[in-house]
């Protein structure tokens, strides 16, 4: 069986990750930042470049990584702060990049990083400038890294979710006026769960599927490529 390493493994993505590869029989190491939701393996700040490379180097060689560490802020741009934006860059952009600089230097053996991108950096969505332009960070830096390290048959890709229901979006989909419009803007008619992302982070992390890098790939119910009929 295969070891993988899953950062930010409190989130609710995160939490369905290690479950499907646990219960695959892998071997998973886990982080957070902290011990209120789960006890990680590692406490880490994933922002800490450093630190990141300490798991890296200290707790592998990794067959595979995921960073699941992000934040959600729905805001326009002229309503955000400098320490709103600032914040919001770090918990995506920031870890996701300190995830691939340490697996560029630690598994030199190769493997897979998945990272976490949106729907909202494919589809334009209001009041989601601060998010967007985090995760529009994140496909740039898979297809950069993707070409980076492929000598080193080091694949990078990332999921793109649609709204998927986690502690972190409860207070959008916590209501059912909010519920419903959600759902309608997603072909499908429903929210995502934990494990439809996980699903597809399992299926970039397998070795199996070593011939997919640079990708993003949409788990979304068609939100960011395809309009639902109207209903009348």
């Amino acid at each position: 069986m295969a070891r993988f390493l899953v950062i930010a493994a409190s989130s609710g993505i995160g939490q369905a990750t290690v479950q499907l590869l646990k219960g695959a029989g892998h071997s998973v190491v886990t982080t957070a930042r902290d011990s209120g939701k789960i006890t990680p393996d590692v406490t880490l700040d994933a922002t800490d470049f450093a630190a990141v490379e300490a798991v890296f180097k200290d707790h592998g060689p990794f067959d595979g990584a995921v960073n699941c560490s992000g934040s959600l802020l729905l805001r326009s741009a002229h309503l955000t702060s400098k320490e709103q934006y600032q914040a919001v860059i770090d918990a995506s952009l920031t870890t996701a990049f300190a995830t691939v600089r340490a697996a560029g230097k630690h598994m030199s053996q190769g493997g897979s990083v998945v990272l976490i991108s949106s729907a909202a950096s494919l589809e334009g969505l209001a009041n989601h400038e601060a998010i967007a332009a985090a995760k529009a960070g994140i496909n740039g830096l898979v297809l950069s890294a993707a070409a980076t390290y492929a000598g080193q048959n080091l694949r990078l890709n990332a999921v793109a979710p649609g709204l998927t229901e986690t502690p972190l979006t409860a207070a959008l989909t916590s209501s059912e006026a909010g519920r419903k419009v959600s759902e309608s803007m997603h072909a499908l008619g429903r929210l995502g769960k934990p494990d439809d992302i996980a699903r597809a982070i399992v299926f970039l992390l397998d070795p199996a599927n070593s011939w997919i890098t640079g990708q993003i790939l949409a788990v979304d119910g068609g939100l960011s490529c395809i309009k639902p009929k109207t209903k009348v």
